[in-house]
């Protein structure tokens, strides 16, 4: 059929098929953006379900247009008044050379350590517990053919120099794939990874001549608590992943940094890896409020762990592993309860509270009222226990460096 031939109705036709007027209805969509809003402050299962203000949004609508994939202004140079650049603003706070914006902090490990590793066979050394090993989907060896030593910390907290000498591979064996990246998670957990240590380790991989990555997902914790810079923090890693989602509060986006020939590299492997993007300015702004607005936060989300475990405590609650940034780990046998019972009785309340396993995790949007309720419901929940016979052993294993522990779905 020529084009001349077509009707403006048939036009009109595959038009109308084709729209979908997801704010038609406005008014009830703004309400259920509330409602989303207000359950999300009484959510302790992530911080990754924080949601962008209207603040952010208004902030990020001022962002270039510019096309990332082509170098435009977008990242790379997006607000009107300071026209840096996010992924160089990044580099220069963490002592980088160079930055990579990102969709995904799994993507942004991914393409971390496949521009790292350039011919099979090699290992990448790392915690048992860590994002890399047990949460990305075995994607070292998808998509770097890598093979991974997960090691448990001997101290039952993080990686020490003595875990990585007894687990790393190295020498002239030819039946070993040789430790190629030792890859570290600070916070890991919530905790906070010891610099001096951190340092340790990175000595003595760069004198075997192995890389050290950083999955710095939730760094900013770390340097909120400490007062430490972020430059200090990453000094002893080679390269890094910093995560705008979780903590700060933008709705999407990471950044990975290293030398200028590493980025450059890494740029190739994002496109092969279908993680080019080309209007990326709205997210770059969404970032850069977080930086500025979100980031001073993290000290009031600090303050409430530390509240709700002392809190707990007093109940008799028995916590795995403290409140040293963001998250608490509890033991909900300890009150002869368990996790879905919790949960379940927290949905139930006036107001539900949305709870997971044994983790806790507080973020920004955390209102002091849902610590406050969690904190009673456990109380109510101990005292029915106990009035109905429960004693809680005098002894309990806890402590253990995986306690985390996810409810059924």
């Amino acid at each position: 059929m020529s084009q001349a031939k077509i009707s403006d109705a048939a036009k009109a036709k595959v038009a109308e098929e084709i729209k979908f007027d997801i704010l038609a209805g406005v008014p009830e969509l703004e309400g259920d953006n509330e409602l989303k809003r207000s359950q999300i402050a009484r959510t302790f299962i992530s911080d990754t379900i924080t949601v962008p203000t209207k603040e952010m949004y208004s902030y990020a609508l001022l962002a270039s247009l510019g096309d990332d994939v082509y170098h435009e202004p977008s990242t790379a140079q997006y607000a009107k008044q300071t026209y840096s650049a996010l992924e160089a603003h990044i580099a220069n706070i963490t002592g980088k050379e160079a930055g990579l914006f990102m969709p995904s902090g799994t993507m942004s490990n991914q393409i971390g350590l496949r521009t790292h590793l350039m011919q099979p066979p090699y290992t990448i050394l790392c915690d048992n517990r860590a994002h890399i090993y047990k949460y990305e989907v075995g994607g070292a060896g998808f998509h770097s053919g890598a093979a991974v030593t997960p090691v448990a910390p001997s101290n039952g907290h993080h990686l020490t120099l003595k875990d990585v000498e007894a687990n790393i591979v190295y020498g002239p064996d030819v039946h070993f794939a040789p430790t190629e990246v030792i890859a570290l998670e600070n916070t890991l957990n919530g905790t906070i990874f010891p610099q001096d240590d951190i340092i340790a380790i990175s000595q003595f991989a760069r004198s075997k001549g192995i890389k050290m990555h950083l999955d710095g997902a939730r760094i900013w914790h770390v340097a909120a608590e400490t007062g430490i810079s972020l430059k200090e923090l990453l000094e002893p890693f080679d390269t890094a992943s910093l995560c705008f989602s979780k903590g700060l509060g933008a709705p999407i986006g990471s950044c990975l940094v290293g030398s200028k020939e590493y980025i450059t590299r890494a740029r190739r492997i994002r496109k092969l890896f279908g993680g080019g993007m080309r209007q990326t300015g709205f997210l770059a702004g969404s970032a850069a409020y977080a930086l500025t607005y979100n980031f001073p936060l993290l000290p009031r989300v600090h303050a409430l762990a530390s509240k709700l475990q002392k809190s707990l405590e007093d109940l008799g609650v028995t916590i795995l592993s403290p409140a040293e940034t963001c998250m608490i780990f509890y033991d909900a046998s300890s009150i002869g309860s368990n996790y879905d019972e919790i949960a379940e009785r927290g949905a139930a309340l006036p107001e539900p509270l949305f709870l997971g396993g044994s983790r806790v995790v507080l973020h920004i949007q955390t209102s002091e009222a849902a610590v406050d309720d969690f904190i009673n419901l456990l109380a109510t929940i101990a005292e029915e226990k106990r009035k109905a016979g429960f004693v809680k052993p005098e002894t309990q294993v806890n402590g253990h460096p995986d306690v985390y522990v996810r409810r059924a779905h």
